[in-house]
């Protein structure tokens, strides 16, 4: 990937934060006055491969940060489940004052992370008895009479 000019960057990076063509574009070039001019050289910018790319690339590593993976949440389940996480609470202590307390998580939350962790290894699903019930033909048809 070739490296994009300043205005470039500046361009994709307010482009990534707002969504808006043409206030990025008057932004990233701040000699530009018209709207007009601004959608047009916004949308030429986005047409460009170098700059879709590193959006695409940018948009890519913004969502890996922000969204939890399978491992992550299976970590996390499992760390409230054992009460290593602590959860803040108000607390009173006296003339209407309150303070910020860690608090072990209540077993309710507990079990609930645990019964969440057994969903996903399929530990709970129900045993159901089916029997196999196949028709059996029996062949009573007389010969013909004749």
């Amino acid at each position: 990937m070739a490296k994009l000019t300043e205005k470039q960057q500046r361009f994709a990076d307010e482009y990534i934060r707002t969504g808006d063509v043409m206030r990025s574009y008057m932004n990233a070039y701040q000699n530009v006055t018209k709207e007009n001019s601004a959608n047009a050289g916004g949308s030429r910018l986005l047409r460009n491969v170098n700059v879709r790319s590193y959006i695409d690339k940018r948009l890519e590593e913004l969502k890996s940060k922000a969204i939890a993976d399978q491992e992550e949440v299976l970590s996390y389940l499992t760390s409230i489940m054992r009460g290593e996480h602590k959860e803040q609470v108000l607390k009173g202590i006296g003339m209407g004052e309150q303070m910020i307390a860690d608090m072990d998580v209540p077993a309710n939350q507990r079990i609930k992370a645990a019964e969440l962790i057994g969903k996903r290894y399929g530990i709970w699903t129900e045993k159901h008895e089916v029997k196999d019930i196949t028709p059996r033909f029996v062949e009573d048809v007389p010969d013909d009479d004749d």
